[in-house]
Formats: C-alpha cells, sequence, structure tokens
C-alpha cells in the first residue's frame, strides 16, 4: 500500500493531503515507459553485436558451407580447365598435325558469349561479381569442352580415313622377293628389249618362273582383269582409292575376276609372259590421279631401311626392260 503524503498549510494552520495529479502521473507513466524502451533497445543493440542467436549460428554455418563448397567448385574447374588445356595442346599439336588437319585457333577455343546478358537475374546480390564471374568461366569450360568434343569426333574420323588410306595405298612387293634377286628392270629411261631404243619405261620388272603367285599390295576392288590393253597381255588393274590404281601385267592367269575386293596380301593372279614381253616377269605400274610414278616409293611395309636401299640400287640400273 503506498504510503499517504502530507503538506502544512499555513493558511489554515494545519496538514492537507498531497493529491497527485492525472497529469503528473501520466507524465512519470510515459517517461518510465521511454525510459525502459530505451533500455530494453540499447541492451538488444548491444547483445545483437556480441551474442549470436540460434538462428544466426545456423545461418552461419551454412554460409560458411556455401563458401566452402564454392572453393571445392573453384579447385575442380581450375583442374578442368587444366586437363582441358592438356587436351587442346595435344589436339592441336599431336593428333591435327598427325592427320593434316588445321589446329583450331586459341580464340575460338576460349570465345565467350556475346549479344544479351545472359547473367541479369544474378545481379543485385551482396556477392554477384564472384557469382557472375564464376558463371561465365563455367558457361567457357563448357564451351571449350563442347569444341574439344567436336573436334575429337572429327579426329576420329581422320584417324579411320588415315587407317583406310594406309590399308590402301599399295606397300608391299606384287611378288616374294625375300632375296631382293628378282629386280630385273626399274622406273625410269631403259633399253627396249624389241628396237633397242632408249625409251621411258613407267614400271617395274620382276623376274620369276611362270606360275610364281602375284599379290595385290593394297586394299582396293579389281577394275579390269583382261588382255584388251595393248602391250600388257593378261594384266589386272586394282582401283585402291584416294586416286591410287595398281597395274599387274604379263600374267599367266587369274586368281580374281572384275568388280572383286581384294585385300592386301591376297593372291590375284600367276607370272607369265603374255603380250609385249621378252620372257616370264611381272610388268608392275602405279597411278596416282592418273598418271604413272615410280613403284619404288611404295614397298615400305614389307622392306628394312636396308633392304630397301638394295633395291633402289638394283631398280636404278640403267639395264634393258623386260617388255
Amino acid at each position: 500500500m503506498s504510503k499517504v503524503k502530507y503538506y502544512y498549510d499555513p493558511d489554515t494552520l494545519s496538514y492537507r493531503k498531497i493529491q497527485r495529479k492525472k497529469r503528473t502521473t501520466f507524465k512519470y507513466a510515459f517517461f518510465f515507459i521511454l525510459g525502459t524502451a530505451f533500455f530494453a533497445f540499447i541492451f538488444v543493440f548491444i547483445g545483437s553485436q556480441y551474442v549470436e542467436s540460434p538462428k544466426e549460428r545456423a545461418l552461419k554455418r551454412e554460409l560458411q558451407n556455401a563458401q566452402l563448397q564454392f572453393e571445392l567448385l573453384n579447385k575442380k574447374m581450375e583442374h578442368a580447365e587444366t586437363v582441358l588445356a592438356n587436351v587442346a595442346e595435344r589436339d592441336n599439336n599431336i593428333y591435327r598435325v598427325y592427320f593434316e588437319a588445321n589446329p583450331i585457333p586459341e580464340e575460338q577455343r576460349r570465345a565467350g558469349f556475346g549479344g544479351i546478358n545472359r547473367y541479369k537475374n544474378l545481379e543485385g546480390f551482396d556477392n554477384s561479381k564472384l557469382i557472375i564471374e564464376s558463371n561465365k568461366r563455367l558457361d567457357i569450360l563448357q564451351k571449350q569442352i563442347v569444341v574439344q568434343s567436336k573436334s575429337l569426333d572429327e579426329i576420329t574420323k581422320l584417324a579411320e580415313d588415315k587407317e583406310k588410306l594406309l590399308a590402301a595405298i599399295p606397300a608391299i612387293q606384287p611378288v616374294s622377293n625375300k632375296d631382293l634377286t628378282r629386280m630385273a628392270s626399274g622406273y625410269g629411261m631403259r633399253s627396249d628389249p624389241f628396237t633397242k631404243v632408249r625409251k621411258m619405261h613407267r614400271g617395274m620388272d620382276f623376274t620369276a618362273p611362270r606360275g610364281t603367285p602375284v599379290y595385290a599390295t593394297g586394299d582396293g576392288i579389281v577394275t579390269r582383269a583382261d588382255s584388251k590393253s595393248t602391250g600388257y597381255g593378261n594384266h589386272i588393274r586394282i582401283d585402291h582409292g584416294y586416286g591410287y590404281v595398281s597395274l599387274y601385267a604379263h600374267l599367266y592367269k587369274y586368281n580374281v575376276r572384275k568388280n572383286q575386293k581384294v585385300k592386301r596380301g591376297d593372291l590375284i593372279g600367276f607370272v607369265g609372259s603374255t603380250g609385249r614381253s621378252q620372257g616370264p616377269h611381272l610388268h608392275y605400274e602405279i597411278f596416282k590421279d592418273r598418271e604413272r610414278i615410280n613403284p619404288i616409293n611404295f614397298y615400305y611395309g614389307s622392306l628394312t631401311a636396308e633392304e630397301f636401299n638394295k633395291l633402289l640400287e638394283h631398280a636404278s640400273l640403267e639395264n634393258q626392260s623386260l617388255d
């Protein structure tokens, strides 16, 4: 119970009860509430600076985890960029050089994205710049992967074509010639066996007994197996593709027919002396884009370097041809 206060009234020479005015009561109440609110605000403000709430602690943990994941993502992108750069270097300097393809320009590999702003929805955040740069980096990396993937597809196609080319190009001797003694006459100016006049001999002659096996020197399709070409007698022509054709003349008989597919090393006929021939032998020619070229350059598949030099020495002798 509140104490009752009095004051002395000199006019009446008596004590009177002090009556508090309502206005004063309201004023005291107002200042009390205002002071309480002020101190409460100060307490909350100071507390919020030094004391974390459970929600703030949870958000802080989430932020730390997000930063950790972002750092891991950056490391993964760095690793991917390093690996991709290594693949791109090998692609340009090994694969494309080997298959005679033009390298992909660096500006094409690392090109960004022009036109509209692709990252507008990422603006306005506290870390917008960092987020946008990371997304740009990731987009460029993805584009590089697409470019490299298409390049490797092209390399695969070139490799397949190269494999077919290597299998098709004539690369072995058309007759068994292990001791290299069957080379009778090479490509170049030779003495004609019938007229004794020097003229261009556009093939190579291999001496061999009648009936000696003759082999296809590369994969291809037999386009002719007849005796309708002047001077060649019974002869075979194989189209190897890529502009290459091989011709085998003066045969005794055939082992293939027109339009038949053959593989390198297949038995296609037998040595004879038909047509314009002085004796049993095989006349062998190579065409490239319909032009006769020296067959000496097409034995890499069956000769060592020393054997090739020996064969080249025999083929270079300006002797008499056999046809």
